[in-house]
């Protein structure tokens, strides 16, 4: 089947603005067996033999009958939850292939692919995939899968174990990505199988361990790295980012932080099964995590998480759904905040955008995008708090995408649910691909958990829209979903005064669960949408003078002035902010509609930095007591900045005298010339001479696995950890107070 090009559309606000002021309401769009949207229209037909055929604006899909089925009033419903997985069986497949890995040839694995245009496995998208669903169709292949993204170290030199792959990303991977920790979440639902469960548990402990030496900040509480899935930098990071990684590596992300408290949380239990002594440790370290999260990613005046806090936990006006779901879903919201943060979280007609507010300067991928398997964990995090209007709009969006596009589609365009839309160089979403995994689980979890209700432990609790009753039940009594050796049946109410339909009573009768379902109502605000679109406009790097004063800062507009992450106060055209007895780094945001802030713009530096040049050992004297900022000038050529395997990691062993000797990780990504490596902190006493010396450390060349990769250097050509060092750089740190 070929998915010919989406029409151009309406400007997104304006398209948005006339749709809702048109009053659009989310069900009565769907009917039992079509659908329209935006002058299209998807249509479902039903054979007598279980089959369908799907007319959608894509063209003519035939469907067979499935091992699962439902059995609404809805053709569409039903015949779309075939689609689902007869798109899995797409996926299913004996062998994977990418240009990057030994050399384009097919790779024998009966595995999960990860789309129609992703024909690999892929950490990330498989290990959600899983988590949503898969687990419940093909547990054996879920497990091959997984296992294929488990890797033991091939460089002799360096510390043995079993690890989960940071796949080729940002900068050369990990450390600057760092969300394979995500593996975990699709792995805990397979823990039946004992070999696998002690895999499981091994690199649990391995990957945990490796995570804490090289990502841990332990002033913060928090784990460093990029955002999970949102790996496009310029698309969600500030846009000079796309040159320069370091400020990813240096800062925090919601999502990557919650799944670190995930994975955490689960290494307690499989710890306390096997009576290991490494019990307490973990959930220790996870109440930690929790709490360290909920103090800095929460901002009080927007009433939600953000998505990512830089440097010196400097706070974002950015958010993002997935990292706002994840919190709910995993308990790290408290019930106040979790239906907080998912009421402010803004909506447009078409779903839920997985970022907010949009790059008005960047094409259309991550940014002004509709992503189903992200909608899919909203809607878990909506069923959490009983937000029947979020349950709802979801549940609507996944269901009118799959049918218009009649394929479970990467993503789509915001305003139009396109699957593409010309704007010229904005034009998207830039990559889309039919059957892509991740939305095929998604699909499959808003029909299993979704409609039906049916949890990860078994439970079966019902959160079913009002507004969708009419659509699933018709004139029926009941719906089925049947599951082969199981079959759960909703009953409708006599009455629906409310909302939600839940749960009244349930009973068990064979292999069949019949939930009489009652109308409650949720309480839960309706869906946002009065949100400003765009994010305002970065600034360039600060203009700051030397004067009597202090440093003056100059900005030719209004916005917020941060020194070392730390806000100042607003500026409109300049301001003083006293000398410091150290380095002081300014950045601005620009200030927009509502208070709206940009992301901030490049540093500007000012202060004294002593540069040791050479590749080292160095010496040096401290000039006061203290702690020192220290980082090292670099290049690292051996790949993109984009992709690779080959950030270079390493340790910084400072030894000064009459202290102990201080162990800093630090990463010199992909860069283009010559950048500054992500920075460190330790303490000195004035006077006393400390040697610095760089010691190695690991990256995802060392892994075994990695033989296989043949997309650039530290692949088949053997491992590779290095950067050309020019100098170490070392600077006073201020006392850590607000300047006046």
């Amino acid at each position: 089947m070929r998915l010919r090009a989406g029409r151009r559309v309406l400007p997104l606000a304006l398209a948005c603005s006339a749709l809702f002021s048109a009053g659009v309401a989310q069900a009565d769009a769907i009917g039992a067996d079509q659908l329209s949207w935006h002058g299209k229209t998807a249509s479902m037909h039903t054979n007598g033999d279980g089959s369908f055929v799907l007319h959608a604006p894509a063209g003519e899909r035939r469907i067979a009958a499935q091992r699962f089925a439902t059995h609404t009033a809805s053709p569409l419903f039903d015949g779309l939850f075939a689609m689902a997985q007869d798109d899995l069986k797409h996926d299913s497949v004996s062998a994977i292939q990418d240009p990057a890995f030994d050399h384009g040839k097919p790779i024998p694995c009966e595995c999960f692919k990860t789309g129609d245009r992703w024909p690999y496995v892929w950490t990330r998208d498989l290990s959600y995939s899983v988590d949503l669903a898969l687990w419940r169709f093909d547990p054996a292949r879920a497990r091959q899968s997984l296992r294929f993204k488990l890797s033991e170290v091939r460089e002799p030199s360096a510390p043995q174990g079993l690890y989960v792959m940071q796949d080729t990303g940002s900068g050369g991977s990990w450390p600057i990505s760092t969300d394979r920790i995500v593996w975990f979440l699709g792995a805990r639902h397979l823990l039946d199988d004992k070999a696998f469960a002690d895999d499981v548990f091994r690199a649990l402990k391995d990957t945990l361990s490796q995570d804490r030496l090289y990502v841990f900040d332990g002033t913060l509480g928090l784990y460093r790295g990029e955002t999970s899935f949102l790996d496009w930098r310029e698309q969600t990071y500030p846009d000079w980012t796309a040159k320069d990684v370091r400020y990813i590596g240096e800062s925090f992300a919601l999502s990557t932080n919650v799944l670190h408290y995930q994975a955490l949380q689960q290494a307690a239990s499989m710890a306390e099964q096997r009576y290991d002594a490494s019990a307490t440790d973990f959930r220790t370290q996870a109440e930690a995590l929790k709490r360290a999260i909920n103090t800095h990613f929460w901002r009080d005046d927007r009433g939600m998480y953000m998505s990512y806090i830089g440097p010196g936990a400097m706070p974002m006006d950015t958010y993002d759904l997935l990292g706002i779901a994840l919190a709910v879903t995993s308990g790290v919201a408290d019930e106040a905040r979790a239906k907080q943060t998912l009421a402010n979280y803004p909506a447009w007609p078409a779903g839920s955008p997985v970022i907010w507010p949009e790059r008005k300067n960047q094409p259309i991928y991550h940014n002004r995008a509709i992503w189903p398997f992200v909608s899919a964990y909203s809607l878990r995090a909506a069923r959490e708090v009983n937000d029947a209007p979020r349950i709802a709009h979801e549940l609507d969006s996944m269901l009118r995408g799959a049918a218009l596009s009649a394929s479970n589609m990467e993503n789509f365009e915001l305003a139009s649910q396109a699957v593409h839309v010309d704007e010229g160089p904005l034009s998207g979403p830039v990559v889309d691909s039919p059957a892509q995994l991740w939305s095929v689980g998604g699909y499959l979890d808003m029909v299993i958990g979704g409609v039906f209700g049916l949890g990860d432990e078994g439970r079966i609790e019902p959160k079913l829209p009002v507004s969708w009753m009419k659509t699933l039940f018709g004139d029926k009594p009941r719906i089925t979903l049947d599951m082969g050796g199981r079959r759960i049946t909703l009953v409708r109410p006599a009455k629906a005064d409310g909302d939600l339909l839940v749960a009244a009573k349930q009973q068990r009768q064979g292999n069949e669960t019949v939930v009489e379902l009652k109308a409650i109502q949720s309480g839960a605000k309706p869906v946002r949408t009065d949100a400003t679109l765009y994010a305002p406009a970065i600034p360039d790097a600060p203009e700051v003078k030397d004067t009597a004063k202090g440093w003056q800062v100059s900005f030719a507009g209004k916005g917020v002035l941060y020194v070392e992450g730390r806000r100042v106060g607003n500026i409109d055209g300049s301001l003083v902010v006293p000398k410091a007895d150290a380095r002081q780094c300014f950045q601005l945001t620009r200030l927009g509609e509502g208070g709206l802030e940009s992301l901030p713009s490049a540093a500007t530096c000012k202060g004294d930095e002593a540069r040791l040049s050479g590749t080292g050992p160095w010496e040096w004297r401290a000039p006061r007591d203290g702690r020192f900022n220290v980082t090292l000038a670099y290049a690292n050529d051996h790949g993109p900045i984009n992709t690779g395997v080959t950030a270079a990691v390493k340790f910084l062993d400072v030894q000064c005298d009459g202290m102990a000797a201080q162990r800093l990780p630090v990463v010199m990504p992909h860069s283009e010339g010559t950048q500054r490596a992500t920075s460190a902190t330790f303490e000195a006493r004035a006077g006393s001479t400390c040697h610095v010396s760089l010691e190695q450390g690991f990256n995802m060349s060392y892994l075994r696995h990695n033989a296989h990769y043949t997309g650039g250097q530290g692949g088949a050509g053997g491992p590779l950890n290095e950067a050309s060092v020019e100098a170490l750089l070392v600077a006073p740190l201020s006392d850590g107070k607000s300047a006046p």
